[in-house]
């Protein structure tokens, strides 16, 4: 009895790509909320049924724009957090290595033409800025394995820090990250025509690596009273 699953042709690989591309390019430009799927189409050169069939609904396409980049990204940052425990054989990873896994993987895909990755790095940063209703929903599901298997890392690190603590720096750790990796516009206010690298991933995350390590290693404040507050998780990159 034949499938009844047919497998996708070619023209239509290729119509879920544009579709895909217009997507980013337009939620980046103009923002996930104002963005509508006629201006998608448009872009696109697809009719409004093209989207329909391969993805439902604007939601749903969001969704899959992030699956398609956000989970590898994910899961370098995990393989090579994996390879530095094992390397490790038990005893707690240094510092230096644990944050470079987690923003190391972040500059490889910026640097990857065919990923277009640095533009999926803006194009996060702007989800970030702008979270609709559903991405609270989605955006932290994807990051839940990363955070869990780093604040261990971190944890075992950083073996002086309270939890309340920890959950603090990680923060303040992400943000910055986010920050950093989504984009140039913000860092151009405070720069100067003399100022080299601005625009450049690699000198980016070198600057970085030192500045996050430094903050995840500073001494515990010890003038404030402890706060049973802890910080939004949604600020990641």
């Amino acid at each position: 009895m034949p499938s009844l699953h047919r497998a996708p042709t070619k023209g239509s690989l290729e119509t879920k790509e544009r579709i895909f591309d217009a997507a980013e390019a337009l939620f980046m430009d103009q923002g996930f909320s104002t963005t509508s799927l006629r201006a998608i189409t448009a872009k696109a050169k697809v009719n409004l049924a093209a989207v329909n069939y391969h993805f439902g609904s604007k939601e749903a396409l969001i969704r899959e724009v992030f699956d398609r980049s956000l989970g590898p990204l994910n899961g370098a940052r995990m393989a090579q957090l994996d390879r530095l425990e094992a390397a490790a054989g038990g005893n707690p990873v240094a510092i230096d290595k644990i944050v470079e896994a987690l923003v190391s993987p972040a500059l490889h895909v910026s640097h990857d033409p065919l990923k277009r990755g640095a533009a999926f790095l803006r194009l996060l940063g702007r989800a970030l800025s702008e979270p609709a209703e559903y991405m609270r929903a989605f955006l932290p599901a994807h990051y839940r394995d990363v955070v869990v298997r780093f604040r261990r890392a971190l944890s075992l690190a950083l073996p002086n820090l309270s939890e309340a603590e920890l959950t603090w720096r990680m923060h303040f750790t992400f943000g910055a990250m986010a920050y950093s990796m989504a984009g140039t516009d913000a860092v151009e206010l405070f720069t100067t025509p003399d100022d080299a690298g601005v625009d450049d991933a690699e000198a980016i995350v070198q600057r970085l690596i030192p500045f996050l390590v430094a903050g995840l290693k500073s001494p515990t404040p010890k003038s404030r009273a402890t706060r049973s507050v802890e910080p939004s998780a949604r600020k990641v990159a």
